[in-house]
């Protein structure tokens, strides 16, 4: 006969084991899709269209880009938390614009991508393709 602790424990393990699966063939199927050439090429020139316009913008923005450069530098909390909150630093790119600037200013956000190159994008969709 089993205790409650043991079927406790046996639950949790079935739960852990599904979770582990099923975020197992998530993976898989997403890396199918990510490595299919079209998409492939439609990342290309995504990535390709988001430079230039960062590039385009970078003028007119770049005191942004300082402000947050001298915010991290000098730890000022305050300088960062009124930054855009729809942080992209999971895939290298953070944007440098005022909170809620989509709606004020009408801007991509805007920043720089992991290579340290001016970028701009719209939306927060995961860009780590």
């Amino acid at each position: 006969m089993t205790t409650p602790e043991e079927e406790r424990r046996v639950q949790d393990a079935v739960r852990r084991h599904a979770r582990t699966r099923a975020f197992a063939e998530a993976e898989d199927v997403i890396s199918a899709v990510l490595s299919d050439p079209g998409v492939q090429e439609a990342r290309e020139r995504v990535e390709a269209a988001e430079t230039e316009l960062g590039l385009e913008l970078q003028a007119r923005l770049q005191l942004f880009q300082d402000r947050y450069d001298q915010a991290v530098a000098e730890g000022d909390a305050d300088g960062l938390s009124g930054l855009c909150a729809g942080k992209h630093g999971r895939w290298g790119r953070i944007c440098v614009l005022p909170d809620e600037h989509e709606t004020s200013m009408e801007e991509p956000h805007w920043g720089r991508n992991s290579e340290g190159r001016p970028i701009a994008w719209v939306g927060s969709a995961p860009d780590d393709w």
